[in-house]
């Protein structure tokens, strides 16, 4: 796959998809926009037309991930959903023919998030 931004989530705690799990991607110049905004589906990854590369532009990016929602949906206790809540990661975009995929990896307590091939 060329080109585009996929991103995908995964509760390393309980080995599931982050089905459901709300994310917003933005481009951050020349001024902060939207560019994709939803919930990752039931294989845990964002099914938008960033992933091919509508919308992607070179510079700075950022993904949010509302994961505190998402653990509370999920039936974890509240003692364990309240540490992380909203959680940014921003990166860059220097070629647009490389795809970008942004594997998510978390448990309550904390997050792993990478570039993935």
């Amino acid at each position: 796959m060329a080109g585009g931004v996929s991103i995908h989530g995964v509760d390393v705690a309980r080995g599931i998809a982050a089905h459901g799990m709300r994310v917003e991607l933005y481009a951050l110049t020349p001024e902060r926009r939207l560019l994709a905004t939803g919930d990752l589906g039931v294989n845990g990854q964002l099914d938008h037309p960033t992933v091919r590369g509508e919308g992607i532009a070179e510079g700075p990016h950022e993904v949010l991930f509302h994961v505190g929602n998402w653990l509370r949906a999920a039936g974890y206790a509240e003692e364990q959903a309240r540490f992380l809540d909203i959680v940014p990661f921003r990166f860059v975009v220097t070629d647009l023919d490389r795809h970008l995929h942004l594997p998510f990896k978390f448990t309550p307590y904390g997050v792993s998030l990478f570039l993935g091939v």
